[in-house]
Formats: structure tokens, sequence, C-alpha cells
């Protein structure tokens, strides 16, 4: 989400959308603004500053194991069961070949995409 806020910031974000579904869910879960965390990138800020920022600034303060287990979850989340959300991750699956069984999280579809798109294959 950091990536894609910086990559936003100077016009660089191509197809990556910032304030995306998967942005959402961490939004929610720390009670951050979307436009204040880019706001907040605007000032050049590392991801170890955005970290501190986040700690001190997110509304809803989380335990050290409710990240840990939140992230995990996250790791581990596939597509919703409703058709548009499986259609869309089925279809980006699919852009990069029909032989991919493995690909069964967001973050596989993200890494495999990112694979891809910088010249590895299939």
């Amino acid at each position: 989400m950091l990536d894609k806020g910086r990559a936003t910031l100077v016009g660089q974000a191509g197809e990556y959308n910032f304030n995306s579904g998967m942005d959402q869910h961490f939004l929610r879960f720390t009670g951050l603004d979307a436009e204040a965390l880019k706001a907040e990138l605007a000032h050049g800020k590392g991801d170890g500053e955005m970290l501190a920022w986040i700690q001190k600034n997110a509304p809803k303060k989380r335990e050290a194991w409710e990240i840990q287990a939140w992230s995990v979850s996250q790791n581990e989340r596939g597509p919703d069961s409703d058709a548009e959300t499986f259609e869309f991750f089925s279809n980006a699956v699919r852009r990069h070949g029909n032989l991919r069984e493995d690909i069964k999280t967001w973050f596989d579809l993200l890494d495999l995409d990112d694979h891809v798109s910088f010249g590895g294959a299939a």
C-alpha cells in the first residue's frame, strides 16, 4: 500500500490503485484514513517512519498478537466466494496461463503478477 501511495503521488501507479479493496482491509484494521496516510507519504517518509506514524496515529490500537493474527489471515486470504470476486481472481490468474494451480491467495496472485510484469515466466 505504501509503494502504491508513493507511485500515485508521482503519477506512476500504472494499473495499481491506491486505496483498493486490499488496502481497505488494512485501513479498517487500523482505523486510518487513506488520504491522511497518502498525505503523510507525501513528506517522503520511508517504511520505518511510516510504521511509526501508523502506530502513533491509528485510531484502533492493536496488540502484537492481533497484528500477527491479522497478518496471517491476510497472507492466507483468497477470493471471497461471490461470483464477481471469484471471476476477477480467476481471470487474473488466467492472464498468466492456465497451468498455475498453485495460485490460491491474493498474495500468490500479486507475487505472480509482479514476477511476470518484470520479465519472469509464469
